[in-house]
């Protein structure tokens, strides 16, 4: 039987590189000219991370060529060595085969790896018509027999079957194919069709469509660039000119980001499929713990260099302001680009495919102990306590004699990087240990197929960003039309449902109400008080609040308000003996709040660019103007009758700009025009109607630079 590809097999190679904590360095890249446009240092793709894989599983005294007989740990350490083999001889290669046992627990239980010059290829049959449609592919498939094979014998993989020898010349064709194969970005072995430098080129045609080009592309971002003059888009080119990697926001990411950009997820969930388009995206949550979207980017090199140049475009189209977490899955390219962009910002691994690498990882175990991950991912999500998740592990280990497993070894060497326990003190806007936010897979699996074009992925994921949009302007009107239902006489519990939005009054009240069957004791009296809180059942987890009088606040050794924005059910507790009435503002973050996307906070930055001097360049008029047009959008957009009031208002204030620009001496006779706060300038601007404001030319415009391409 075949064997599918089984989710997140392709992020083994990096997760390798960053579980096993290797400190040697990513292959530098020429970060000090990362420029618009800017050459693509030639062969960096693969960036040298992918030898290093061999780490998890092989030591230096491991042998060189596969034998009959060889063991592994897992077939991912067969894959490995076997990829490293293919990569020093110089042959790209595939899984051929794979087959499961049978039964209700279907295992993998063989895999064969074989030369993607194996088999013999056999053209589809196509009516005349499809054929004048299709354009003809060469396959680079030979009948190549050379292969390993290895089976599962009770904890570990055998080779059963082995043949080295190869029909074609070896070292002819780069190892740059196999990588990009193993990072997703090439699908089977008989599209592989050019080597050396056209194999970039080959890529760009496999992702962005007919001829290589990426016109589809860069026609979508100049119209979006045409219908939103906020619009920042960037494409980073080699040294002949073609297009290596694309990124773009529109004004509603920016907007975004400036209210909740404060905990971002650099979402590269196309690896976890090798079909997929290579498209990223800067993500995080907004105030109804809805996803929403900072920027986006086709990423078809994975190399430091290339990290480094989206990383700081993306920082500069978001106005220069780090966020205070950043959540990625990693490698060793990424967590270099990372350290140089993002010092400041608190890096954490996706807990999430950790956990679904250990479930590959630990199939054996986990078909032989049926409660093995229960109880794991219970100590990872569940454990509210660093001593209590220590002692659990321990005791799982132990239980099920996993103490030589290399897998759970590495996983708990780095727990600092991804278990949440141990970074409570960092804001990453996470409201529970097992809510998980929905992401760039979740879209893959509904609407991407391997016979979706570039055209109708860009279309459909407009669409997709369009219903987030519906879905935020839903939940507020749902919020301000609809009042929380409170279940206690507190007037704390009031006060949090008449500031928090629906979904984060929700959690709070879960928080306040566990509040109430906690064991409260003051420790130390003064104007500096502690008391200890725990529950009857459970003595051994106790917290600490310390709380001060004198500007009524209170900190607690839980630290979730420092990692969620919202105060735990210890400090609760504390409160409402101390002080019944009402909360600190200081607890209650605005971007959780129904006014998180109200004007104060645009207002605000607005003043801030008011400061400086709007002389010094284009970028900085333009960007004051931007602030104050998407706060009218944000507004102007609340109905149809503001909406069409906003066009008709901003239509004629846009006339009056114009004839200022030809005659700046009538300004003191221009028509009165009221713009409010509640009318829109934003959607008046894509009105086909309005005279042409000029060529669109500039292509990125952010910070203090102007880019052009």
């Amino acid at each position: 039987m075949e064997g599918e590809r089984a989710e997140g097999d392709e992020l083994i190679d990096d997760y390798v590189d960053c579980l096993m904590s290797l400190d040697t360095n990513a292959r530098a890249g020429p970060s000090d000219a990362l420029i618009l446009g800017a050459p693509v240092v030639e062969g960096a793709v693969g960036g040298g991370t992918e030898p290093d894989a061999m780490r998890d599983f092989a030591s230096a005294e491991d042998p060189k060529e596969p034998v009959l007989g060889m063991t592994f740990e897992s077939d991912e350490a067969a894959k490995a060595f076997y990829n490293e083999y293919a990569r020093r001889l110089g042959f790209p290669f595939r899984v051929g085969r794979s087959r499961r046992s049978k039964g209700t627990e279907e295992v993998v239980v063989m895999k064969r790896f074989v030369c993607s010059r194996e088999g013999v290829y056999k053209k589809k049959q196509t009516s005349p018509d499809e054929a004048t449609r299709k354009r003809e592919r060469m396959s680079m498939r030979e009948g190549c027999n050379a292969m390993m094979e290895v089976v599962r014998e009770s904890d570990h993989w055998v080779v059963s079957k082995l043949e080295k020898a190869h029909n074609h010349d070896l070292g002819t064709c780069s190892t740059k194919v196999g990588y990009l194969r193993a990072r997703g970005l090439l699908g089977g072995s008989d599209k592989v069709t050019m080597l050396g430098p056209d194999e970039m080129a080959f890529l760009r045609q496999n992702v962005l469509g007919e001829g290589g080009d990426a016109q589809g592309l860069i026609d979508y971002l100049k119209k979006a660039q045409a219908n939103d003059p906020a619009f920042s888009h960037a494409i980073q080119v080699d040294k002949n000119g073609c297009v290596v990697n694309v990124f773009w926001a529109d004004a509603r990411a920016k907007a975004a980001y400036r209210h909740f950009g404060d905990a971002v997820t650099f979402d590269t969930s196309y690896k976890k499929n090798k079909y997929m388009m290579p498209f990223v995206t800067f993500s995080g949550v907004n105030h109804h713990l809805q996803p929403v979207i900072f920027g986006c980017a086709f990423l078809m090199e994975e190399t430091e260099f290339s990290f480094v140049w989206l990383f700081e475009t993306w920082l500069s189209a978001m106005g220069g302001k780090a966020p205070c977490s950043l959540v990625t899955d990693q490698n060793r390219a990424m967590k270099a680009a990372i350290v140089k962009v993002f010092p400041n910002s608190c890096h954490r691994f996706c807990k999430w495919n950790i956990l679904s690498r250990t479930k590959q990882k630990l199939t054996h175990a986990y078909t032989e102990h049926p409660t093995l991950r229960d109880e794991l991912e219970s100590c990872v999500l569940e454990s509210e306590t660093i001593p209590t998740f220590e002692t659990k592990w321990t005791s799982i280990i132990d239980k099920y004699d996993l103490r030589k497993n290399s897998w759970l070894q590495a996983i708990y060497s780095i727990r600092q990087k991804w278990i949440p326990l141990y970074l409570m003190d960092t804001f990453f806007a996470e409201i529970a240990p097992t809510w998980k936010l929905e992401t760039m897979n979740d879209f893959y699996k509904k609407y991407f197929n391997t016979k979706t074009t570039l055209e109708v992925f860009l279309n459909q994921f407009n669409l997709s960003m369009a219903s987030q949009y519906e879905d935020e302007a839903k939940a507020d009107m749902d919020t301000y039309l609809n009042k929380a239902t409170t279940k206690t006489a507190s007037l704390i519990e009031k006060q949090a449902a008449s500031t928090y939005t629906k979904a984060i009054f929700s959690k709070f009240q879960e928080e306040f109400t566990e509040s109430l069957g906690f064991i409260i004791q003051k420790t130390s009296d003064g104007c500096i008080s502690k008391y200890s809180i725990r529950k009857d059942e459970d003595p051994t987890e106790t917290f600490y609040v310390t709380y001060n009088a004198s500007n009524k606040m209170a900190k607690c050794s839980c630290k979730y308000f420092e990692f969620s924005g919202i105060l735990c059910r210890h400090i609760l507790g504390v409160y409402i003996i101390v002080d019944p009435r009402t909360l600190p503002p200081d607890y209650f973050l605005r971007r959780w709040t129904r006014k998180a996307r109200d004007d104060d906070a645009l207002l605000e930055e607005n003043n801030n660019y008011d400061d400086e001097d709007p002389s010094q360049s284009i970028t900085s008029r333009y960007n004051v103007l931007c602030v104050d047009a998407i706060r009218c959008a944000e507004k102007g957009s609340g109905s149809e009758a503001v909406y069409k009031a906003a066009k008709d208002i901003l239509q004629k204030a846009y006339q009056e700009i114009i004839a200022y620009e030809r005659n700046p001496g009538r300004g003191s006779q221009r028509d009165a025009i009221n713009i409010n706060e509640d009318v829109t300038i934003d959607d008046a601007m894509n009105d086909q109607s309005m005279p042409d404001s000029g060529p669109k030319d500039v292509h990125l415009t952010v910070g203090n630079k102007d880019n052009f391409v």
